[in-house]
């Protein structure tokens, strides 16, 4: 894997000592819980956009795949077209994506349609940082219209020792284009690598990217 970083990030990824589960659920419970508070009126925003714009359902439930592969459920603002998996199949997005609609496309861009992942974090289904929670099921195109589980991808099961998280290594670091296979190793190199001050500077980053609405550039995003 060729990964690049900062000085700065090299040396956060070489300390070695992992954050203690207590501290990082604690972490997880006070920033969830201010979150979810303060971004209340962003909801009621949210919703009433999506729905002026086809008048479908504003929340979207999807089944994940967390820590030891155990079965979850998040809550996202809809970003697709209704019914989309039973037209197009579990699949990810790709660029130009015809499920997304008009108020999807930016609510991807800035990951506001995350904003409610916030209860998965504070109940302890999810963390901050982690490894991204894939969907039950989820498929890959192959260039030649192959379709291969991601279950089936070497690296797949490893991920899953921890628990997934809202940001990560991946999500931030990684291109959106590149095969699951090469993001399975940066969740890999997390998993090795996690720390306290890693992960602070992972959320910093996300947000900064959030403001930038760059979460859905291919190559670097901020």
């Amino acid at each position: 894997m060729n990964v690049r970083f900062s000085p700065t990030f090299d040396a956060a990824l070489s300390v070695q000592s992992l954050p203690s589960p207590w501290s990082k659920r604690t972490f997880d419970i006070v920033l969830a819980g201010l979150g979810l508070i303060v971004s209340l009126p962003v909801w009621g925003l949210i919703a009433a956009v999506i729905k002026c714009d086809d008048g479908g359902p504003v929340f979207f439930h999807d089944q994940r795949v967390g820590r030891g592969e155990a079965r979850l459920t998040v809550l996202k603002f809809r970003t697709m077209v209704s019914n989309a998996d039973q037209w197009f199949g579990p699949r990810q997005a790709t660029a130009g994506d015809p499920r997304l609609t008009r108020v999807g496309r930016f609510l991807r861009a800035t990951a506001l349609d995350e904003l409610p992942q916030l209860w998965n974090i504070f109940r302890g289904d999810m963390s901050f940082v982690g490894p991204r929670a894939l969907r039950v099921g989820e498929i890959l195109t192959r260039g030649d219209r192959r379709m291969v589980p991601l279950a089936s991808i070497v690296g797949y099961q490893r991920r899953h020792r921890v628990t997934p998280g809202l940001t990560g290594l991946a999500q931030i670091y990684a291109d959106r284009d590149i095969p699951p296979r090469q993001k399975f190793r940066y969740d890999a190199l997390y998993i090795r690598r996690q720390n306290f001050w890693l992960d602070l500077r992972l959320i910093f980053l996300s947000f900064w990217i959030t403001f930038r609405g760059g979460w859905e550039r291919r190559g670097k995003k901020w």
